[in-house]
C-alpha cells in the first residue's frame, strides 16, 4: 500500500496541485461548493421530511434536490481525490480522514437504499404522506452528512 501512496504522491496530478500557486486552492474551493451543493439540498430536503416548510410540497423537493445532491457528491469526491494526491500518506493514516471517507460512504449507501423503496416512490411519484420512515431517513441522513462535514475539517487538526 506504500508504493501505492508514493506513487500517487509522484504523479503529475499531484505535482500540479503542489506546484502551482492557483490549481491547489481552486481545487480545494471547487471541493468547498461541492460539500456546499451536497449538504444544502440534502438539508432543504431533509428538514422538509421532519416537517419544516410545511407550505412547500415535499413531492418536488424529492424528485429534484436528489438530483442536485448527487451532483455535489460528485463534485466533492473528484475534487476531494485531487486533494488526496497531495499528502496521500498522510491521508490514509489520518482518522479524522478515514472517518469522513466512512462517513461519507454510509450517506451515499443510505440515500440509494431510500431511494430504492415503495415508501420513497410513494412520496415521489404520489406525493404521499411522509411516513415515520422517511422522517427516519431524514434525521439518520442529517446526523450522517453533518457528521462527515466535522470529520472533514478534522483532519486538519
Amino acid at each position: 500500500m506504500d508504493d501505492i501512496l508514493a506513487f500517487v504522491a509522484q504523479s503529475p496530478v499531484a505535482q500540479s496541485l503542489k506546484s502551482s500557486r492557483y490549481v491547489y486552492p481552486l481545487v480545494n474551493a471547487a471541493h468547498i461548493l461541492g460539500l456546499a451543493t451536497l449538504f444544502g439540498s440534502i438539508l432543504c430536503l431533509d428538514l422538509r421530511l421532519l416537517g419544516a416548510f410545511r407550505s412547500v410540497p415535499a413531492q418536488p423537493l424529492a424528485r429534484y434536490l436528489p438530483r442536485v445532491a448527487a451532483s455535489g457528491l460528485g463534485v466533492a469526491i473528484v475534487t476531494g481525490a485531487l486533494l488526496f494526491t497531495v499528502e496521500p500518506q498522510d491521508y490514509a493514516a489520518n482518522p479524522a480522514f478515514l472517518t469522513k471517507a466512512a462517513l461519507v460512504a454510509l450517506g451515499a449507501a443510505h440515500a440509494v437504499y431510500l431511494h430504492s423503496t415503495r415508501r420513497w416512490r410513494a412520496l415521489t411519484q404520489g406525493g404521499g404522506e411522509i411516513e415515520a420512515g422517511l422522517r427516519i431517513s431524514a434525521a439518520l441522513s442529517l446526523a450522517l452528512w453533518t457528521a462527515a462535514i466535522v470529520a472533514g475539517r478534522l483532519i486538519a487538526f
